[in-house]
């Protein structure tokens, strides 16, 4: 069987992984911290609004990513200024759906790190003088470790996995948005049930590995 056909969705999905988790560590960071540890009557409303692509059927949110990212629509725009007329089925457009549909699986273990940090742990580092900033990189940043990780991994997996906003936003181009979801599909419609199973079996031990690293890493935090 030849699998060079298979390298494709493996190198473009692995690319579209890396840059949505490593988008979510920086745009999370600030949304988590202040989810956990902010105050405003408005963190219940940013809360449900960040675990809402969690219940919503990806088609439903690839459907409005769709809107969004078309020529009608703010990707239209920003894609016109580089002579392009759409976001929508190219490589940018997977990535901005990405971190759209993967944003929960960032904040919420994030979130969690930084509300189990002891009230007392920052009132210390305030009483000795030190600034926002420096308490967060040399106190919360630390603390939060574990949270970190277990966020990007949950975060790069469920890129890797994602089929229905992939689909809706970027279809099944070759080389620019055939990702292995969208591959394994490919496969089964015309019948290549070798290459699927590879596909589909190398997702299964991907999965596996997630979960086990996942629950390690919980454990860790609780011993």
């Amino acid at each position: 069987m030849d699998l060079s056909p298979l390298l494709s969705p493996v190198l473009l999905t692995l690319a579209l992984a890396l840059c949505v988790t490593l988008i979510l560590i920086v745009v999370a960071t600030p949304v988590a911290r202040w989810l956990a540890q902010g105050e405003g009557q408005g963190r219940n409303a940013v809360g449900a609004l960040v675990t809402l692509p969690l219940v919503l059927p990806p088609t439903v949110l690839g459907f409005y990513l769709l809107l969004a990212l078309g020529p009608n629509g703010p990707g239209g725009w920003i894609a016109g200024s580089w002579g392009a007329r759409t976001l929508a089925f190219s490589f940018p457009g997977l990535v901005i759906g990405g971190v759209i549909a993967s944003l929960p699986f960032m904040v919420q273990p994030l979130r969690n790190a930084f509300a189990a940090i002891e009230t007392e742990v920052v009132e210390v580092a305030d009483t000795l003088g030190a600034s926002r900033t420096l308490r967060f990189w040399r106190i919360e940043l630390p603390l939060a470790r574990p949270g970190y990780l277990v966020g990007a991994v949950m975060s790069f997996a469920h890129t890797m996995g994602e089929f229905g906003v992939v689909l809706m936003i970027g279809g099944n181009i070759p080389g620019q948005t055939k990702v292995l979801s969208i591959a394994i599909y490919d496969f089964v419609e015309r019948l290549e049930w070798e290459r699927a199973h590879v596909l589909a079996g190398a997702m299964v031990v991907f999965g596996f590995c997630v979960v086990f690293a996942t629950l390690v890493v919980g454990r860790g935090r609780r011993s």
